[in-house]
């Protein structure tokens, strides 16, 4: 019987932020920064007959939250939401707290409990060794994935020290 023998290494690294970013917009622009500047120098490629860019977004997700507080300001039910998409976040959280049916059934007053959202983005980066790297943002921590080449780690971090929200 044949055995599996290793072709390749590959690493991850997570980097813990001292404080989680403060709002959507700034987690935005933080991803959107990445795609547009392409900071890591990736390059595109080319795979079945498709051409990528440098770097791609290949997966989102936000998560409104709301509360129900009574008068007293206690919390008498809640709501997670998750929208695929920034604009969806955003028109959601309207809905949500601008929802009549949905107030009066948990008994309270809608409240957005901003602090306890979640956000998370992925993006698919070519790097000009030809190596595929995925980093990952999430409002506590950045994920780099799938990579082998230390140098690749460094380019990450290197550019993540020069973010003020990723401290």
């Amino acid at each position: 019987m044949a055995d599996f023998v290793q072709n390749s290494e590959t690493k991850s690294a997570i980097r813990t932020l001292e404080s989680q970013i403060a709002d959507v917009t700034t987690f935005n622009s933080i991803v959107q920064s990445v795609i547009t500047d392409n900071p890591f120098a990736c390059v595109s490629y080319m795979t079945a007959g498709v051409t990528h860019d440098p770097v791609e977004k290949t997966k989102e997700g936000y998560v409104v939250k709301i509360v129900y507080q009574d008068t007293e300001a206690k919390t008498v039910g809640s709501l997670s939401d998750k929208y695929s998409t920034i604009a969806g976040f955003n028109a959601g959280a309207t809905a949500l707290l601008a929802s009549a049916p949905i107030t009066a059934a948990h008994g309270g007053t809608a409240v957005r409990d901003a602090d306890n959202e979640t956000y998370s983005a992925t993006l698919k980066c070519h790097d000009a060794n030809g190596e595929l790297f995925n980093i990952t943002f999430n409002r506590k921590r950045l994920s780099l994935t799938s990579y082998s080449d230390e140098a690749i780690r460094t380019k990450v971090e290197t550019w993540a020290d020069t973010v003020a929200a990723l401290g």
